[in-house]
């Protein structure tokens, strides 16, 4: 499969760079109107959903596809793309050079290739996890194509927990890490599966959010801890998405959930 997966890799880069430039010439310019969840969407969100699902359409034609701005509904094909245009879109708004463009490749269900674009701050990370899909193909997880681990380090005011907006109730005296949040749901968690944090918890991100950002978290090693009983992947033929919540934490090695997990579970009751 090497060719397919230099395809997929090749594609995920060269279109999320032509959305990316596009994006950065709209990046705070532009004005926001307010979905039915509450969240902020915008032509340039709708611009760029329409250039990757035509990119997508032009190479793999038979590979379905889930979209924040569009189609929400799982059809059970053995391949498909679930995109985030535009992740971070009140950052985008705002003026705050922190947002992305997010692409997963699901087979069977199940996400076994990201890539996630952060044009702003010119970081690119992307990773392959084949689980127990049987698939072949190049491995590992990187940032601008240089290999990321997370951290092994323990707990202490020096170094970072991320948080979501909807989270910050776990913020109370004591907690193990220094606080930070920084409005992009896929980066909170990329940044786990770099090093840079050693948690991070999101208490609504939808499939789009996670979709990508779960296959490089498992390839780089972190560990993937939903906040509900019920496994996020494979997703549910016949699933409408579009509304579903996946409370998430995700840290950076099996030791800190016994101790991190007690501390944000209160973000999954709704």
């Amino acid at each position: 499969m090497t060719d397919f997966w230099e395809t997929v890799l090749n594609l995920a880069q060269t279109t999320t760079a032509k959305v990316g430039t596009q994006l950065l010439a709209d990046f705070g310019q532009v004005q926001a109107s307010q979905k039915d969840d509450g969240t902020l969407v915008t032509q340039s969100d709708s611009w760029a959903d329409e250039q990757i699902k035509d990119a997508l359409a032009a190479t793999f034609p038979h590979h379905d596809v889930l979209s924040e701005e569009a189609e929400h509904r799982f059809q059970g094909a053995e391949w498909c793309w679930v995109i985030d245009p535009l992740d971070g879109t009140t950052n985008f708004t705002r003026g705050i050079p922190l947002w992305g463009i997010a692409l997963g490749l699901l087979y069977q269900g199940t996400p076994v290739f990201g890539y996630v674009h952060f044009p702003p701050v010119k970081q690119t990370f992307h990773g392959f996890w084949y689980g127990s899909s049987q698939l072949t193909g190049p491995t590992g997880a990187f940032l601008n194509d240089k290999s990321i681990r997370p951290s092994e380090d323990d707990p202490s005011n020096n170094h970072f927990f991320n948080l979501c907006a909807r989270s910050t109730s776990v913020i109370k005296p004591g907690f193990p890490c220094k606080i930070r949040m920084l409005g992009v749901a896929s980066y909170n968690f990329l940044a786990v599966a770099a090093g840079i944090a050693l948690g991070g918890v999101e208490a609504t991100p939808k499939i789009w959010d996670i979709a990508g950002v779960w296959a490089i978290a498992q390839a780089a090693g972190a560990v993937w801890v939903p906040l509900e009983s019920k496994p996020i992947f494979p997703l549910e033929v016949g699933q409408d998405y579009g509304k579903r919540p996946f409370p998430t934490l995700v840290v950076s090695r099996p030791e800190l959930v016994p101790v991190l997990k007690p501390l944000v579970e209160s973000v999954s009751c709704r």
